[in-house]
């Protein structure tokens, strides 16, 4: 049986790192998520300001390690939930790229949420710093990402599993 790699997109705080737990707990699925290796192998080293550029490096630096993380645990026969981003349709389009060079079984999860829940949400989730926590997102940045983020045409949608949170 070929293991699934479950790939979750949506815009900044629709609950992407929530639902990914969740699946992996639920799935026994192992789940990547790219702010927690940021935070983790970068965040010490942060510049403020945030320099975009700076970030997009180790973003790279990150995914690679990830797929190269996530490609063993799928030949083992093991389920993935990537939460790596993908904010913008080329990104998406990059991602299920490789799986299909790859020959995996790629299933997507799109979670949405209203912009002003997204807006709280992550505001709360800068105070509480729980579980899906893992850099602050300041309201600028927010903006930032509002900005960068492409929502999904009907066709990229088509099979996938759609979560709406509120």
């Amino acid at each position: 049986m070929t293991a699934v790699l479950n790939v979750i997109f949506g815009p900044c705080g629709a609950g992407k790192t929530t639902y990914a737990h969740a699946f992996a707990r639920n799935e026994g699925a192992v789940a990547f998520i790219l702010d927690d290796w940021m935070a983790r192998l970068f965040g010490p080293d942060m510049p403020e300001p945030l320099n975009y550029d700076w970030m997009l490096e180790r973003v790279g630096r990150c995914e690679a390690q990830i797929w190269s993380s996530a490609a063993g645990v799928l030949a083992a026969g093991a389920p993935v939930i990537l939460d790596i981003g993908l904010m913008r349709k080329a990104d998406r389009g990059r991602v299920a790229a490789i799986a299909e060079g790859a020959g995996l079984t790629l299933r997507w999860h799109f979670v949405d949420a209203p912009q002003e829940v997204r807006r709280a949400r992550v505001a709360g989730r800068n105070t509480v710093r729980g579980e899906s926590f893992a850099i602050e997102v300041t309201p600028d940045l927010f903006d930032f990402i509002e900005g960068v983020y492409e929502a999904p045409e009907p066709a990229e949608l088509e099979g996938a599993v759609v979560s709406a949170s509120a």
